[in-house]
């Protein structure tokens, strides 16, 4: 947990200066309330039911031996994440292609080259052991990952993928592994939201808000449908101007500049993000 805040900290430093921030940030806060319920799963090639079968089986496997919950105290407790290689990818070879974006810490991220972290790294580390193949990690935009399997550039899609239906035209969902949701992230000294108890009391505040406040969202994410507003979810959506960014620190660090007022991405990368902020202070 030390070594992951410690990366974004590096991260997020560096990237104040180069915007040329001499100041000390003032820090930022989650909203502790949870906005939606979603269940994550993995994205299977809908040409390979037998893999998807397989799939299912290892989920079941891993969380009733215990290895998941492993897995999750490596990130959310005192373990020690394991670092994952990825190989080349060689059609020649039997090998297990995963589409990622690699910048959703702490389901997936790296610190460069073919090394990869995360809960759903390590997982694809364990299938491809597990399948007798070699993995190949292929990291791309979000909203490029469901789209990659379903071209049958990759067999699997495991990026935090919330359920969705629009995302079944390109993937077969596996069984869920992780209940998520959508947090609000605001400036330390922003006190909008600081009487809301509910997640109706964050939308009746988020409701009022005009085209002139700006809701920073990781592009193709459910905070994106969430902001927009999406049938198949049952989200409205708000009257807002809903801006992308290709990770959800990278709408922090806009909101911190004052591009933004507020951030909605899923709960576990915005408590990750905010502690390496907030290690600053």
């Amino acid at each position: 947990m030390k070594k992951i805040i410690s990366l974004f900290t590096a991260i997020l430093m560096l990237t104040l200066v180069l915007a040329g921030c001499g100041t000390k940030s003032t820090g930022v806060k989650v909203i502790d309330i949870p906005l939606t319920q979603e269940e994550y799963a993995f994205g299977v090639d809908k040409n390979q039911p037998e893999l998807l079968e397989e799939v299912n089986q290892f989920i079941a496997q891993i969380k009733s031996d215990g290895t998941f919950d492993k897995i999750l105290d490596r990130y959310f407790g005192e373990g020690e994440p394991q670092p994952v290689k990825s190989a080349e990818l060689d059609t020649s070879k039997d090998q297990l292609v995963v589409a990622t974006n690699a910048g959703f810490e702490p389901f997936e991220y790296t610190k460069g080259g073919d090394t990869y972290y995360g809960i759903d790294m390590e997982i694809a580390a364990l299938l491809a052991e597990h399948l007798g193949k070699e993995l190949v990690i292929s990291n791309m935009d979000f909203d490029a990952v469901c789209l990659s399997v379903g071209q049958g550039k990759a067999d699997i899609a495991m990026a935090g993928l919330t359920i969705k239906e629009d995302r079944k035209e390109y993937v077969s969902f596996s069984d869920p592994y992780y209940n998520a949701a959508q947090k609000i992230i605001v400036k330390e000294s922003d006190k909008t939201f600081d009487n809301c108890k509910t997640a109706a009391d964050v939308e009746a505040i988020l409701s009022g808000l005009g085209k002139d406040k700006k809701i920073g969202v990781q592009t193709g994410t459910t905070a994106q449908f969430y902001v927009e507003g999406d049938e198949d979810w049952g989200f409205s959506g708000f009257n807002v101007t809903c801006v992308g960014y290709k990770s959800g620190s990278l709408g922090v660090q806009d909101m911190m500049n004052k591009n933004i007022d507020y951030v909605i991405i899923d709960e576990a990368p915005a408590k990750f993000i905010a502690d390496a902020i907030n290690a600053l202070n």
